[in-house]
């Protein structure tokens, strides 16, 4: 209802799940002044291996906010190519050097950091509660809608009653279970071995994603401020072969195609170094139910190749941020449409992107079956050769399909209840 001062009071919006996606959504609700309860299962925001990649859409976003300066004061890594290396040579399909805007590359950046970073500045906002250690373990349904959430902590059980639940809690959504959307598998056919080895003063100086083709496998690098992080690719559901196999022939497929890491390949001494990422690409048919609605990995599981999922996260974020915002600031719960209107806008560039990755599993699926190398498109290869190929294909990897643009006119936490919203400075 209206208060005092004719303006409407805003609603109380859960969020499960302090990923990007959930995060950077908790973060411009409050802004807007709307209440926001944040719940993250696990006590901190450490995690081994999870995506570290800020793009460039992430760095312009946070510039709007105001926050890009502060934020990339945060030590960094940043990285200007994408390269393929193959038995047959080394092919660049992507320079971010060339882009147009403030930020030509993409920053490394551990997510922990990136997220403390954002709890922090959200803290700030009077609307904002973060609950770590708080796991959810039930929805609270009405019989018409879902009106809140039930969690456990170190204190035992709780009941939380809000107008909206989202659920941003990644691949493996407990939210997704409880709402009963479940999600349709489009096709993965590798898996990722992830592992940590150290830098040397000899080491390539750049923190570029770097792909090394062999022999049924392939292996990426991730440059870190202390080391690299290393993906070693196998067939999916090849864990339990690869395990009984030890890390001989890891040791030795790193040594013969990536070189320069081979004088410190001994360090990786067994699997308990060792963390799987079982590749997904799956999405559900309906991203809501009444008075709940999922983002990110939640909704669309995008595979860890290009680094997209958590830019998927984030634009899903900005749209719901847009659409949910003015639906928060009235006096009844946001109604199905509002909450289909996000999945509306978002599914063409989620679709576009997972079609694009279950191709690339195909031609991932045709090197992990056989013996032979990765081998570029003769007619790919020599595209690849001009410059400005490979600075468009890093720009469609920046922003993705259809970025959505903030409406920063809505982060106004105290609308003018005649005119809408004013402008605010930060």
């Amino acid at each position: 209802m209206p208060d005092e001062t004719g303006r409407h009071r805003a609603q109380h919006c859960a969020i499960v799940g302090g990923g990007p996606g959930g995060m950077v959504l908790a973060y411009l609700l409050a802004r807007a002044g709307v209440r926001v309860t944040l719940l993250e299962s696990r006590p901190d925001f450490r995690r081994d291996f999870r995506g570290d990649s800020l793009h460039p859409y992430t760095l312009e976003l946070m510039q709007r906010l105001g926050l890009a300066e502060r934020l990339l004061r945060i030590e960094h890594a940043r990285a200007t190519t994408f390269r393929f290396h193959t038995t047959s040579g080394t092919v660049t399909t992507a320079e971010y050097g060339g882009l147009r805007g403030p930020f030509p590359y993409v920053a490394l950046m551990p997510q922990a950091r990136f997220l403390d970073f954002l709890a922090a500045e959200a803290a700030a906002l009077p609307g904002f509660r973060l609950l770590l250690g708080a796991k959810v373990t039930g929805v609270v349904d009405d019989g018409d809608r879902i009106t809140g959430v039930r969690y456990r902590d170190d204190d035992g059980e709780h009941r939380l009653d809000v107008d909206l639940v989202v659920g941003a809690d990644g691949r493996f959504s407990r939210m997704r279970r409880l709402l009963d959307l479940p999600a349709r598998s489009l096709g993965a056919s590798s898996d990722i071995l992830w592992f940590r080895l150290p830098r040397r003063p000899h080491d390539p100086p750049t923190a570029d994603a770097d792909l090394y083709f062999g022999p049924g496998h392939y292996v990426s690098t991730l440059g870190q401020e202390d080391g690299w992080q290393v993906g070693y690719t196998v067939p999916k559901g090849g864990y339990p072969a690869a395990k009984r196999a030890g890390v001989g022939p890891i040791r030795d497929f790193l040594a013969a195609r990536v070189p320069w890491l081979a004088d410190r390949v001994d360090q990786l001494a067994g699997f308990d170094q060792i963390t799987l990422l079982s590749v997904e690409i799956s999405r559900v048919e309906r991203w809501h139910r009444p008075g709940a609605l999922l983002i990110g990995d939640a909704a669309h599981v995008i595979s860890p190749v290009g680094g997209n999922g958590i830019l998927m996260a984030i634009q899903d974020a900005v749209t719901a941020a847009n659409v949910l915002i003015p639906a928060l600031r009235q006096d009844d719960p946001p109604g199905e449409d509002v909450l289909a209107e996000v999945r509306r806008l978002r599914e063409p560039a989620v679709e576009q992107v997972q079609r694009q990755q279950v191709r690339t599993e195909y031609r991932v699926a045709a090197v992990l079956a056989g013996d032979g190398d990765f081998r570029p498109n003769p007619l790919l290869r020599a595209a690849l050769r001009l410059r400005s190929v490979r600075r468009r294909a890093a720009r469609a990897n920046a922003y993705g399909p259809f970025p959505p643009a903030l409406d920063t006119t809505l982060l106004d936490p105290n609308p003018d209840p005649a005119g809408g919203p004013t402008r605010r400075s930060r």
